[in-house]
């Protein structure tokens, strides 16, 4: 698979909704992980993201304006041990209750399906990324609607073992703007992931539609100690 330009990625969809990218450095010593969010509705622009322990939550920027939180407020990072999650809605707890019980990543989603956002059944995209003994592996997974029937559910998981320095893999949520919202299709895109954290978060921020862009979450981990930097960029101020 050819690797793609992430800025150019990011810059050619209007619309990819929520994304994941997870990948390794340049320098082959940190785990990369960017989580953003868009929006199109008032509701979903009504957002930033805070700390929450060692990850993150979503909040509501102006509580006046909060409609409906049930598909918008939720923690999209948590870590369990030498694992980060990270996902677009609430199986993130799903994932950490699952794999705190010794369950795989893969089956502790089973009890999960698209979002009930009908027409659009948003996917729910996750990852989990796994540092351990100086070794790093991660793995992507949608769960998405069959061609936009609500009555049936598409599971895919993507593994990657020891990924290669300067690479990464970008699952998103939508292929484009449109209405219905059409569902991302096929394998994570593969991508490049460049320079340190601060100049990886301006580019992803940078990159990403001015309109519709809300918050971005990045982390680089080193590998070899399990230590962290995070940075959060939030349109809201």
């Amino acid at each position: 698979m050819k690797i793609v330009s992430l800025a150019d990625e990011l810059k050619e969809n209007e619309y990819p909704g929520r994304g994941i990218i997870i990948g390794r450095s340049e320098d082959g010593r940190y785990a990369a992980a960017a989580y953003f969010i868009m929006g199109r509705s008032e509701n979903s622009r009504n957002r930033i993201f805070v700390t929450d322990g060692q990850g993150i939550r979503t909040q509501a920027f102006d509580m006046s304006k909060m409609k409906d939180p049930s598909l918008i407020i939720y923690a999209p990072v948590r870590v369990l041990g030498t694992k980060t999650i990270v996902t677009n809605g609430d199986q993130t707890d799903t994932v950490y209750d699952g794999m705190d019980h010794q369950m795989t990543f893969e089956q502790s989603l089973r009890s999960r399906e698209f979002e009930p956002d009908s027409p659009n059944y948003t996917p729910r995209i996750s990852a989990v990324m796994h540092i351990d003994g100086g070794k790093y592996n991660y793995a992507l997974s949608i769960l998405k609607s069959e061609n936009g029937n609500g009555e049936s559910c598409n599971r895919y998981t993507f593994a990657y073992e020891n990924p290669q320095n300067g690479t990464g893999r970008f699952i998103h949520t939508y292929m484009g703007n449109g209405n219905p919202l059409p569902s991302f299709e096929g394998e994570p895109v593969l991508v490049d992931i460049k320079g340190t954290i601060d100049s990886f978060t301006d580019l992803v921020w940078d990159s990403l539609n001015e309109g519709n862009k809300v918050s971005l979450f990045t982390r680089f981990i080193e590998i070899k100690t399990g230590k962290y930097e995070s940075r959060i960029v939030n349109k809201n101020k």
